[in-house]
């Protein structure tokens, strides 16, 4: 296995030029080039003709160049056509964004093969930016001339297809023999799956393309397996550290708040209550998850939480990733004890101020109870006297470090994440699979679902009509833009173009404010504080606002170009209205063009208002890579496996993974030497991050 982590530079055909290029394709070793899989496999001798091409489906067929034309559509922007020939039919190939080398690869005459899913064009089968390869009339009788399946796989600039072949077919002539095995003979068998030496070879040079599939589901089991063990193991040490603090619900400022409430909780609210009661009575340390939509009642769960901790003597921490949210956060949780005036509650913020010394002082000494802030809240010089709870919001936002630093600021808090961004079950249990789950799937009662519609910007004096009718009783609007300023770079309606439309042309009658991320803290509040104090008023604003904003009175949200979010912000904004009794609305305004992805969008938002059916719809158009938005998640970076596609996989893995570590937590057994190995290897240092 250590020939295969050689450098690749040393790999015969690439040296250090080359290895460069590769490694924009993340190959650094040998090893990663056995890994670096075919995205599709091209037969020499396919009778696929384009006269049976369906719309829709992905196809391959093999032809010859009849034309390339390039267009000049004006504004900086090409177009390139090819059109292929299979001898009776025509089938056209495009591209709208392509490299300056690319119409240089195409030649009238010249065999070639094209991959790519089919759309009609003029009542043509059209392929747009398909895979493809000009296939050689190259006498020398090599091993891949020989051959009638050729992999084709993905290439950056400066490496051909014919050189990444070569460059494989090397890999594997000097260092097959070392290729080891990673999962266990009774996995194996289990699974159905060969040993990992016969499967990669099948992989690449297989000439049977329906065996591969299967073949690469073990390479995908394979990664989220490890993972799984991981989260296992981390679990499995959780539940047996006698580290955390034995609470005793004293039922003193608990249920000072129960009474005081002006609401009643809901029956989720109160089984999530139930829930982490009993991990705060426990010995051990709380590592448990809060989801719920956005108005479900995250906050006063977390109260509860907090008070639970206070009644024993410790002091409890709430961490937001933006000040906005912070600020939020700290009105809401002073408001619920306003009737409890001997706890004490500080907001600590980033950068200086006034006062900032005396309340970092007063935490030090145990004066202050309960402490919200931001990333503040784990620099090095803030020292808490007794911390026994903690409180992360949106901690998809915080990398796995900054919450260990902040759940290692005392002997093994007790601890809470809380997520308003609905998560899929399968980047849960990812993700945070070594977590307990609870979940708020039920609106406060009273609550109106939002009715949501969705305009083209051509309708936009018909949904100012409309909205009018809400002003007029007083209710309160949000309108959202991407962008602060104008840009001559982009056609993006900007927010202070729009307020001085809306405050001048549109609503002049009305009071309208103006909000953006560039203004100052203090200008944002005073902002905010104007449009919650004004009925009938206006707040233009960026996605500033898109978390942490709560004014029951806000009836409507406009989202200019709505087609240019994603399904995640625009669910979090919506949820920005709908916070009180009343009837709420959400327009989208969509600018053309509209791409089919966006409308499928915008018929998402407009057809559910249930954050765990978009979140599904989110993970399937983005993929998990992106649904998080960070590396720093705790998002596994996957080269094999995905979460849409392989659910029923990571259920096994799941399964399995955790099964071993109940019956071998330290996987010492004989026939779990395999995982002990790869284990050590490449998760024991990843698994410390976790241990706190």
């Amino acid at each position: 296995m250590q020939a295969l982590q050689k450098d690749i530079k040393y790999l015969k055909g690439v040296g250090e030029k080359r290895a460069l290029l590769l490694h924009k394709l993340n190959i650094y070793t040998i090893a990663d080039l056995m890994e670096f899989f075919p995205r599709a496999y091209l037969n020499r001798h396919s009778k696929d003709t384009i006269a049976k091409l369906n719309p829709e489906e992905q196809a391959a067929v093999i032809g010859h160049i009849v034309s390339v034309e390039k267009r000049n559509l004006g504004r900086h922007r090409t177009q390139l056509n090819v059109v292929v020939s299979d001898g009776k039919s025509y089938l056209f190939c495009t591209w709208f964004r392509f490299g300056k080398w690319l119409p240089a690869k195409f030649e009238v005459g010249k065999k070639i093969w094209v991959s790519g899913k089919i759309s009609y064009f003029k009542g043509s089968p059209q392929i747009v930016h398909p895979d493809f390869e000009v296939l050689e009339e190259d006498e020398e009788q090599s091993f891949w001339n020989k051959r009638d399946i050729l992999p084709v796989y993905p290439l950056t600039e400066g490496i051909s297809i014919r050189q990444m072949r070569r460059l494989i077919l090397n890999a594997f002539q000097f260092y097959a023999d070392e290729i080891q095995e990673t999962l266990p003979e009774y996995l194996r068998e289990k699974l159905k799956y060969e040993p990992r030496r016969i499967s990669l070879q099948k992989i690449h040079f297989s000439q049977h393309p329906d065996e591969i599939p299967p073949i690469k589901q073990r390479y995908a089991f394979e990664e989220l397996f490890y993972h799984q063990l991981m989260l296992a193991r981390v679990k499995k040490i959780h539940k047996q550290k006698e580290s955390g603090y034995k609470f005793i619900l004293h039922k003193t400022y608990t249920t000072k708040l129960k009474g005081s409430l002006p609401f009643k909780m809901t029956a989720a609210q109160k089984k999530v209550i139930r829930e982490f009661v009993a991990d705060m009575n426990s010995d051990r340390q709380m590592n448990r998850l809060l989801q719920g939509d956005v108005g479900s009642g995250k906050t006063i769960i977390t109260v509860f939480a907090m008070l639970l901790a206070i009644e024993n003597g410790f002091q409890a921490i709430f961490m937001a990733p933006t000040e906005i949210l912070a600020e939020q956060h700290f009105a809401s949780i002073k408001s619920f004890l306003q009737n409890q005036p001997d706890i004490k509650i500080a907001l600590l913020k980033g950068g200086n101020y006034k006062g900032k010394k005396a309340t970092i002082e007063k935490i030090a000494n145990g004066e202050i109870d309960i402490i919200v802030g931001t990333h503040a809240l784990i620099q090095p010089d803030i020292k808490y006297k007794k911390v026994g709870f903690v409180a992360i919001d949106e901690q998809h936002r915080f990398g796995v470090e900054q919450r260990a630093v902040l759940s290692q600021k005392n002997r093994h808090p007790d601890v809470m994440y809380l997520s308003a961004t609905p998560i899929p079950r399968s980047l849960a249990l990812t993700v945070y699979g070594d977590l307990d789950v609870s979940v708020l799937d039920e609106l406060p009662p009273g609550r109106q679902p939002i009715k949501t519609i969705w305009r083209n910007s051509n309708k936009k004096k018909t949904v100012y009509k409309e909205v009018e009718k809400e002003l007029q009783k007083g209710k309160q609007v949000y309108i959202v833009c991407p962008l602060i300023e104008q840009s001559e770079k982009s056609d993006l309606l900007a927010a202070e173009t729009l307020y001085q439309e809306i405050s001048e042309r549109i609503f002049p009658k009305y009071n309208s404010f103006l909000l953006h991320g560039k203004m100052k803290t203090a200008e944002k509040d005073e902002i905010m504080q104007k449009f919650k104090q004004t009925p009938a008023s206006i707040l233009v604003s960026t996605t500033v606002i898109e978390v942490g904003i709560d004014v029951p009175n806000a009836s409507v949200m406009i989202i200019e170009h709505a087609e240019r979010f994603g399904l995640s912000q625009l669910h979090q904004l919506r949820g920005r209205v709908g916070r009180g009794q009343g009837r709420s609305y959400c327009y989208l305004i969509a600018h053309p063009p509209i791409s089919s992805e966006a409308r499928e969008r915008l018929q998402t938002m407009v057809s559910t208002t249930d954050g765990f059916k978009i979140a599904e719809k989110d993970l399937e158009l983005r993929g998990p890579g992106d649904f998080f938005g960070t590396e720093q998640s705790g998002m596994p970076l996957f080269k094999h496996a995905n979460l849409v596609r392989d659910q029923h996989l990571l259920k096994i893995a799941r399964n399995l993974a955790f099964q071993i570590v109940k019956d071998d937590p330290q996987l010492e057994k004989p026939e779990n030497r395999l995982l002990h190995q790869k284990y050590k290897a490449e998760f024991a240092q990843r698994e410390q991050l976790f241990n706190f």
